[in-house]
């Protein structure tokens, strides 16, 4: 913001990224560090947190890559652009550390609040001042219902603190023994949580705020503030509330097959690629439930390869949009045909990430599916592996709508600038998405 003042443009993305890349470094100097709760028992820096906090952090340096020159065409004040974006990211990396459920709602604040702005932050355009009024009417409901159900988790166990509530839960290992009000709680939280990760029927929010924010920001919302929410999610549900999952689980097993659905049936009708996007990120949100539904050792470990897998290769997928919309103006599937005669590398690079996002295998996307269903097996919801691997495949028909229009239909058009930096990060997310394919174990032993 400083440098905004004394006007020094050129700065801005440079000075974002070397403070990213340093937090980055301080993340990873703590790994395997013998992790206790710090700030009076508020925070808990262990591996998890590290490795999600990690994420999230390298998702962000490479969305940040692709907005040099996208700020400027929307306002000539940009340094409130990347400090706003840095602010969700402060609020992230709490979310995914928190230790007390005070830390978890002051980083879904932090983070959200952020997001209203950013949301809205193309003042001119009337769909961004639509997405930005949406967006904070329903979190601000949201955050009242989560906020509703950590008082009454409160009232009950008499501590924000996650350590006491999992003792209180031990002590009382008959469902007799919990009050009412502590499973009111649950199933409150699980709502707040819901509407956060864009889970049916939870969503509505989504395809309006994902098409009306700037497509940079709908990336952002799209990957890092999802992982954000799930991590916060399964650290919660993991250590608090896992003896109580005979109660807990036959809900999130109704949400899981309700985002699934809708969020894939939706999106087959889609003609836009952003709101196509915009409604697989529901279905997305549907698998990464899986881990939480079949809670267990591995389940961290497949949400940060899954997270990893979609983070990637949304950010190709925003990517190769704001190209294809600088040059058509249009963000429809018929914006992208003949891409590939003219532009071999975008098209290639699009088709890895669409790949990767329908769970082909070679591709991370696959081997990210394959531990969902995994640990969903090892839980016996074996028909909702069925039900999973049906929506799976009907997802494969709307993600190949790009490629076939790419690949297979002709267009009038001219050869896409593609700028170095864009190249960079696309190429760089291509090569993971396939290396992560073949080698899984190279995410998934991090935690």
């Amino acid at each position: 913001m400083y440098l905004g003042l004394y006007k020094a443009q050129k700065a801005l993305l440079p000075v974002a990224i070397a403070g990213l890349l340093a937090a980055l470094g301080f993340a990873f100097s703590q790994w395997n560090s013998s992790a206790v709760p710090i700030y009076h028992n508020m925070m808990l820096f262990d591996n998890f947190s590290i490795a999600f906090s990690a994420l999230t952090i390298i998702s962000t340096i490479l969305i940040i890559f692709l907005s040099r020159g996208y700020f400027e065409r929307i306002s000539s004040h940009v340094a409130e652009y990347y400090a706003i974006i840095l602010f969700s990211l402060a609020g992230i990396i709490v979310m995914v550390s928190f230790y007390n459920l005070t830390m978890l709602f002051i980083g879904i604040e932090i983070m959200s609040v952020s997001l209203y702005i950013l949301a809205g932050i193309k003042k001119s355009d009337f769909a961004s001042n639509e997405a930005a009024l949406k967006y904070f009417l329903m979190g601000a409901f949201s955050t009242g219902i989560l906020l509703f159900g950590i008082a009454l988790i409160y009232g009950a166990s008499g501590s924000f603190s996650l350590e006491v509530i999992r003792n209180w839960v031990l002590d009382h290992p008959h469902a007799n023994d919990i009050t009412p009000m502590f499973y009111t709680g649950v199933l409150l939280i699980i709502c707040g949580l819901c509407f956060k990760v864009g889970a049916a029927p939870f969503h509505f929010w989504t395809p309006d705020v994902y098409e009306g924010s700037p497509t940079l920001i709908t990336a952002f919302m799209s990957t890092v503030v999802k992982t954000a929410g799930f991590a916060a999610f399964l650290r919660l549900f993991s250590s608090c509330f896992a003896p109580l999952s005979d109660f807990w689980v036959p809900v999130l097993l109704v949400i899981t097959i309700v985002t699934l659905f809708i969020g894939n049936i939706t999106a087959l009708y889609q003609q836009s690629f952003k709101r196509m996007l915009a409604f697989s990120s529901i279905s997305h949100a549907g698998y990464l439930l899986f881990a939480i539904v079949g809670l267990g050792a591995s389940s961290a470990s497949s949400v940060l390869v899954y997270a990893t897998a979609y983070s990637i290769a949304s950010i190709i997928a925003f990517g190769a949009l704001i190209l294809v919309r600088q040059q058509s103006g249009s963000d429809n599937f018929e914006s992208f045909n003949g891409l590939a005669k003219k532009n071999p590398f975008l098209a290639l690079v699009l088709t890895i990430a669409m790949l990767s996002l329908a769970g082909i295998p070679l591709t991370a996307g696959f081997i990210g599916k394959f531990y969902m269903f995994s640990s969903a097996l090892s839980q016996y919801h074996v028909w909702l592996v069925v039900l999973a691997v049906v929506n799976a495949i009907i997802s494969i028909f709307y993600y190949f709508r790009v490629i076939v229009a790419m690949y297979f239909r002709d267009a009038e058009r001219t050869e896409l600038n593609i700028p170095v930096y864009y190249k960079l990060v696309l190429g760089f997310s291509a090569i993971v998405t396939i290396v992560i394919g073949i080698y899984p174990a190279f995410v998934s032993q991090l935690i």
